[in-house]
């Protein structure tokens, strides 16, 4: 069972802040504190140090995209924060700027839209693996890059595009095998057709893989 977290959670909309707060002492975290504006964010990390952030895209004042930005200095200040970050929509171009700050060495990174709060087991394993160090993006996001990459996608078989969709999302090869029902020696040979036929070079390390193929993505 995973360790008590301390979490950090950014949300402006009063019913939603309730409800992330609700799950994350439900199972088993404490939320260290909750604000409603980025700036309120960046001044609570500073005072709790906490073991992870969760924190929407658009707040006050503008609504537009101060939270990715309050993410961003977050990460910037120390890399070895783990934040998640939680939208409404699929906006590729933040989720791409965000995935962006993920580096060797760094802390765990996620993007994952609101309706996944919704699906308590999947949002608070989120949370566990951004703080354990795993890149998470979801896989609405992912769909629609691979939509818009449709033509080079089409080396790949229904099986290593499922592979794909899975190592973008940050699963680790063990995850994946139970999620496919194979084994982990046939998602490692799936990986290496993948990346051999997007013509990226194959890496272990679990930020640069999922970078690479996000980076292919976004064309």
């Amino acid at each position: 069972m995973p360790r008590e977290r301390r979490v950090i959670v950014a949300e402006d909309d009063v019913l939603t802040r309730e409800g992330i707060m609700s799950l994350i002492a439900r199972f088993g975290h404490r939320v260290a504190t909750a604000v409603g504006d980025a700036d309120a964010l960046v001044a609570a990390v500073r005072e709790h140090r906490p073991d992870v952030v969760v924190t929407d895209v658009r707040m006050p004042p503008t609504f537009t995209d101060e939270g990715l930005q309050a993410a961003l200095r977050l990460r910037q200040d120390d890399p070895m924060l783990p934040i998640l970050v939680v939208s409404q929509y699929v906006e590729q171009t933040y989720a791409a700027e965000l995935l962006e700050s993920a580096r060797p060495g760094t802390a765990g990174i996620g993007y994952l839209l609101k309706d996944r709060i919704g699906e308590a087991v999947e949002f608070i394993e989120a949370i566990d693996r951004v703080a354990e160090g795993h890149t998470v993006v979801d896989t609405e996001v992912v769909r629609q890059m691979l939509c818009r990459r449709r033509d080079p996608l089409t080396r790949l078989t229904p099986r290593e595009r499922e592979v794909l969709s899975l190592v973008a999302e940050g699963r680790s090869n063990a995850a994946i095998a139970r999620a496919l029902f194979i084994t982990e020696t046939a998602v490692a040979k799936h990986i290496g057709s993948v990346l051999i036929k997007l013509d990226l070079h194959p890496d272990e390390d679990d930020h640069r893989r999922v970078r690479a193929v996000l980076a292919y993505l976004r064309g």
